[in-house]
């Protein structure tokens, strides 16, 4: 099984650096940070964007992938946005990951001075945006007219270092997002439904993976063709609480048919507070049995 780490976009890059370092000498399969201009509690703190953080990364890593976790439309054109995944992609030597949301109706809307969208709203605003990153990640020119975005003649060379273009991983709880990860996604993301309750969280996440089995079958596309991928940390209890925690969640995890979990890496207070000795005796001890038994999946 694979395991991924986020670091969180909030240190300068003097403190940042050897948390990416770390995260690739550790054994972590990929790496991960947000893309928000800002987020729930930490609003008010310090926020880096993820496109150069990420590119910054590249730089001081040279074989763990490493992604967004998630982008969405919220406040992203796919032309533009096209253009910075090319560049990393490139920059990365064919290490990055797209992970893609259909985004929330908090801080990163209203800092822009939009009105509030409907849910139904924002989930075809998503499938548009998906189908025209595709397009623009894909194509030489790109002329797309949709309810959403719109592009004239976008170019595209000279085209991803991943070929036909870098991987997909699309957030779905929901049955029209799912759609749109089983057209569009190397790999599938769940963050299982909002509860407080751990087991109940658990059940919800093989509900939820249930249903995705049932959205590929419904178009034709085998199981094993799509990786999935499980945020340990929407679960009401932190996955690196404890050395103990970690290793039953991959666990559990695993059992329900994940490919890839993914957690975070500890923070002094708040949301997701932990030790960094607990990240590196996962590191020491779990890290190694479970890459040592990963099974065939659809990307590498």
């Amino acid at each position: 099984m694979r395991i991924g780490i986020v670091i969180l976009p909030e240190h300068r890059w003097w403190v940042a650096e050897p948390k990416w370092r770390a995260a690739e000498e550790f054994g972590f399969h990929h790496a991960w940070t947000y893309d928000h201009l800002g987020w729930r509690s930490l609003v008010d703190g310090p926020w880096f964007s993820a496109i150069p953080t990420l590119t910054a990364a590249a730089m001081v890593t040279s074989r763990i992938r490493l992604g967004t976790f998630v982008a969405s439309p919220n406040f992203r054109h796919p032309v533009p946005f096209a253009r910075e995944l090319l560049t990393i992609d490139d920059v990365s030597d064919g290490r990055f990951t797209l992970g893609v949301g259909a985004g929330g109706a908090g801080y990163d809307t209203t800092v822009l001075g939009a009105e509030p969208v409907a849910p139904a709203v924002r989930t075809a605003r998503f499938g548009e945006f998906v189908e025209l990153l595709d397009q623009l990640l894909t194509r030489d020119r790109t002329t797309f007219r949709g309810e959403h975005f719109a592009a004239e003649e976008a170019r595209g060379a000279p085209g991803c270092v991943q070929r036909p273009r870098l991987p997909f991983l699309i957030a779905a709880n929901g049955p029209k997002a799912m759609k749109v990860a089983a057209a569009y996604g190397t790999g599938w993301v769940t963050t299982g439904p909002p509860t407080e309750d751990d087991d109940a969280w658990w059940r919800g996440v093989a509900e939820i993976a249930a249903r995705f089995d049932d959205t590929l079958a419904a178009i034709g596309r085998e199981r094993w063709t799509a990786d999935r991928y499980l945020n340990l940390d929407s679960a009401p209890v932190y996955s690196l609480s404890s050395v103990e925690r970690f290793r039953d969640a991959v666990g559990r995890a695993r059992e329900l048919g994940f490919t890839d979990a993914v957690a975070h890496w500890p923070r002094e207070d708040g949301v997701y507070a932990g030790r960094e000795s607990v990240l590196e005796q996962v590191a020491a001890d779990v890290l190694p049995e479970l890459t040592s038994s990963s099974p065939p999946t659809a990307t590498r």
